[in-house]
């Protein structure tokens, strides 16, 4: 029987594809997958994620399948990470063929998450935010900050930047790493002074509590919000009053209604979905002055749909290694005879 083969994207080989093939390019590359699989959404096996929260974390599971091609994602969320030297969110993701359940991709999924997020966003505000929009407010400058610019910039064309952390370190290096990229940043000196005259403003923050980084008071009329922070239960963003004033855009309702910003509403608060609105059948944006809200959890499709693009990215290159990750015996009913003539006789 022929040796099943799976093909590997280890870090080295993620970071020499993104570099090669450029951050823009790969967000607004993966867009495209994105809103391809939007468009099917009605077609893939849904759940929410498979959660083990612990007091320091939580890690998770991320499974789906459109019955060609099976994705899973396991990610984890510790926010206190980053003060013991780790990161605070790690992940790797496998492809496999529903066919015959072989895995036929395995990858590092740190940066390639951080690209599917930035890249979901993206294609979000494309939909949602006016068109007129030049500014984005960021409140949170960690490691998805420079991701989420770039994506802004690549979908929207937006290099005007206003930043705010409370740590000054992740502040110089946020300006550090994208000011010779051609961004127009200020340094804010609060989440009020950031969201001064910004069109979009973008909350991605770590810390797994019940937070208020963001007031109804400092949101203005016409933006569009891009509330990415918030992804467990009992971690939240957003202050209640402005879910009633908004037009709240989500995922998939099951899992956002436990882990996104609306877990602090009433179980019946409307919200759309977005395969919806990328479909037609529901509206995004319908005026200037309407407030609109992606409450961004994060759901397994946009992890099949970055998977499926760097698959189909990486197939022609050598930024992958092949390995024999699947036992294949050279008859399928005997997997003991692979170690049966090895194995020890007696003790």
């Amino acid at each position: 029987m022929e040796t099943a083969v799976t093909r590997f994207v280890d870090v080295r080989n993620m970071v020499r594809w993104a570099t090669t093939t450029g951050p823009e390019s790969i967000i607004g590359g993966m867009i495209g997958y994105l809103r391809d699989d939007f468009r099917r959404w009605e077609s893939f096996d849904k759940t929410a994620r498979v959660a083990s929260h612990t007091p320091l974390g939580v890690i998770e599971l991320m499974p789906t399948s459109d019955l060609e091609t099976y994705a899973f994602k396991y990610v984890n969320g510790h926010p206190s990470n980053p003060a013991r030297g780790f990161q605070t969110v790690t992940a790797f993701g496998v492809l496999a063929d529903v066919h015959n359940g072989y895995p036929t991709l395995l990858a590092e999924m740190t940066l390639l998450t951080a690209f599917r997020t930035a890249a979901t966003s993206a294609m979000v505000a494309q939909e949602l935010a006016r068109p007129d929009s030049t500014t984005m407010a960021m409140i949170g400058a960690g490691s998805q900050a420079e991701f989420q610019a770039l994506g802004f910039r690549a979908a929207l064309g937006i290099d005007r930047l206003r930043i705010w952390d409370t740590d000054p370190e992740a502040l110089e290096k946020f300006v550090r790493n994208l000011t010779p990229l051609g961004f127009d940043i200020t340094v804010a000196t609060s989440a009020a002074d950031a969201v001064t005259s910004a069109d979009i403003i973008t909350t991605c923050t770590a810390d797994k509590a019940l937070a208020t980084v963001l007031t109804s008071d400092l949101v203005a009329p016409g933006v569009h919000i891009n509330a990415i922070g918030g992804d467990c239960p009992g971690k939240t963003e957003l202050e209640a009053a402005i879910l009633a004033r908004a037009s709240v855009f989500v995922e998939y309702p099951p899992q956002t209604r436990v882990e996104g910003e609306i877990q602090q509403m009433a179980s019946d608060f409307p919200v759309t979905e977005l395969w919806r609105v990328i479909v037609g059948t529901e509206p995004g944006r319908t005026s200037a002055e309407q407030i609109t809200l992606f409450d961004s959890v994060g759901f397994a499709i946009e992890d099949f749909s970055a998977l499926r693009y760097l698959r189909d990215s990486v197939a022609d290159t050598d930024f992958f290694d092949e390995i024999d990750l699947v036992a294949a015996p050279e008859n399928p009913k005997d997997l003991f005879g692979m170690i049966g003539a090895l194995s020890p006789v007696g003790s």
